[in-house]
């Protein structure tokens, strides 16, 4: 059983007693709904609000898995996790889904790189990120100094709410950071604005400074890595936003911030943090006791059952050929979701080679009656298949429930940060992209070593400084870090998204995969989007 805030999720009135912002379709009429003087004069109020901050992370309604507190989307495609998910791997060489009609519309076109304004997974990426920020603002409305006086709260209980303000700022800057990241732009508001007005259009150099000035200033009040409570946040998840908009800041704003980048992984890597011994227990059901991961997504079979992107990824990797209806295996029903998910053909080959015929990372099921080449999406039996999500303790106890999994979503693990570290330090010594420069240091090779030794048990993968050049970084990331939301952003810093320098199977909607135009590197505003907040405009190209 996982730890008290899974219990508070579940408890929590989540939008219910916020009106949030003009810039939202959120549903009213939750039986639950009541005023703020009423909820907060309960006990423990505001740890069940900013439970729900949180909360908007995994779940995404307090009725159930299939309903959605955003109106107007369907629950599974305003899922945080999931459409964070798809947005950063359907679009790329990892993986590709079977079902491109029906109730999977918007699918087909965004692993075909096909997509226009109208696809619905970007009105809910949109739309459940700005409820994190219309939430996080709320709760900063309703503790400061003046209300929690106002309401008679005790000293010590304004310690712990100063704690909870601090935690709601980390939470609003990571869905600034993935608004940035994912649209360039984001309609801004904080806690200073009042309720129901609609934000101004920040750009990506405006949500940088604010981010990047957010974090700086909230850190040193932040509780140290790895002492907060299970499933909260510390120092090392506000130091990881950083890190990334640092790695990525020439893409962003067009500056080298490599140093800033290499000083904030420091930081985490000295934290306490250690690798988990076996990679794979890094995700299992059991994984909210890992040593390794920087923050998650909570998941809970029973408490908070959600059609998230563990979910997915489980049932998903169950193959639909009878001798791979091995779902038992995984914690889940017998035939899974019958072969949703598989592999392209690119990334499969990112482990050919005899280094990695005993990789732990390389769980990679193929062959056969199986084909490696996937030349009709909608045949299941065509592409590879994944093992590496399951719904399976370390020990082999199957989950709590055989379709929603227990298995927390991993956003940043100590191993990105090593690869981080590595790709940063080289690019701050001069490497770029395209070029063979081997400028890996003695430090940085440790780093990628640890990792292929944990992933071979300490046997002959280890690598050489004439063999990283960062090419050889970007595969490495795909090896570690696959179908855990990195790889479009990885795409895009290596100048590999767009254009034509590295194709996979049906880019742009070939069999081979075609260039991309470059405005692809930004999505679109669903047309709702813009015509709920004037002040929004569309991205070029769209």
């Amino acid at each position: 059983m996982k730890k008290i805030t899974k219990l508070l999720m579940l408890l929590t009135l989540l939008a219910i007693v916020y009106s949030c912002s003009d810039d939202l379709e959120v549903k009213p009429n939750d039986p639950l709904r009541e005023d703020s003087d009423a909820f907060y004069s309960k006990p423990d109020a505001y740890t069940r609000a900013i439970a729900g901050v949180y909360a908007n992370l995994s779940i995404t309604s307090t009725t159930g898995a299939g309903d959605s507190n955003l109106g107007g989307i369907d629950a599974g495609f305003s899922q945080y996790g999931r459409v964070l998910w798809y947005l950063n791997t359907l679009t790329t060489d990892e993986a590709i889904w079977s079902y491109e009609g029906g109730n999977d519309l918007g699918v087909r076109e965004l692993q075909r790189n096909i997509w226009d304004a109208e696809n619905p997974f970007f009105r809910g990426m949109f739309s459940r990120a700005m409820l994190q920020v219309a939430l996080a603002n709320e709760f900063l409305r309703q503790s400061t100094p003046s209300k929690l006086s106002s309401r008679g709260i005790s000293d010590q209980e304004q310690t712990k709410i100063q704690e909870f303000r601090n935690e709601s700022r980390v939470l609003r800057a990571f869905a600034y950071y993935n608004m940035m990241d994912l649209f360039g732009k984001a309609a801004f508001n904080d806690e200073n604005q009042s309720v129901g007005v609609k934000g101004q259009q920040y750009n990506r150099q405006q949500l940088f400074d604010f981010i990047e000035s957010e974090l700086l200033e909230v850190i040193p009040n932040l509780k140290a890595p790895r002492t907060n409570q299970q499933g909260r946040l510390d120092q090392g998840m506000a130091r990881m936003i950083l890190a990334k908009i640092y790695l990525n800041a020439e893409v962003y704003i067009g500056e080298n911030r490599y140093a800033d980048c290499i000083e904030q992984c420091t930081q985490i890597i000295n934290g306490g943090y250690s690798l988990e011994p076996n990679y794979l227990d890094n995700f299992k059901a059991d994984n909210d006791t890992s040593t390794e991961i920087i923050f998650a997504l909570q998941s809970d079979g029973i408490l908070t059952q959600n059609y998230g992107p563990t979910t997915v990824m489980v049932n998903g990797s169950i193959g639909s050929l009878p001798s791979e209806q091995n779902g038992a295996s995984f914690g889940v029903g017998a035939g899974g979701w019958g072969g949703a998910i598989r592999l392209r053909k690119q990334f499969v080959e990112k482990f050919n080679g005899f280094e990695f015929d005993f990789d732990a990372r390389k769980t990679i099921s193929g062959g056969g009656d199986r084909s490696l080449e996937i030349t009709n999406v909608t045949n299941r039996n065509q592409g590879y298949i994944l093992q590496k999500f399951s719904n399976v303790t370390s020990t082999g106890i199957s989950g709590s429930n055989s379709v929603f999994v227990d298995t927390d979503f991993p956003l940043f693990r100590l191993a990105d940060v090593y690869l981080m570290y590595a790709e940063a330090q080289m690019r701050n010594d001069g490497a770029t992209n395209g070029s063979s420069t081997t400028n890996v240091s003695s430090t940085s090779l440790g780093y990628i070593n640890a990792l292929r030794e944990r992933a071979n048990d300490g046997n002959f993968a280890n690598v050489t400084s004439s063999q990283v050049t960062l090419d050889f970084i970007l595969d490495e990331r795909t090896r570690e870090l696959h179908w855990e939301a990195h790889r479009r952003q990885d795409l895009i810093r290596f100048d590999k998204f767009t254009g034509g320098n590295y194709n996979w199977a049906w880019k742009g909607n070939g069999l081979n995969g075609i260039a991309l135009p470059s405005h692809f590197k930004v999505f679109p505003l669903h047309p709702l989007t813009l015509s709920s907040n004037t002040n929004l405009t569309q991205n070029t190209g769209y």
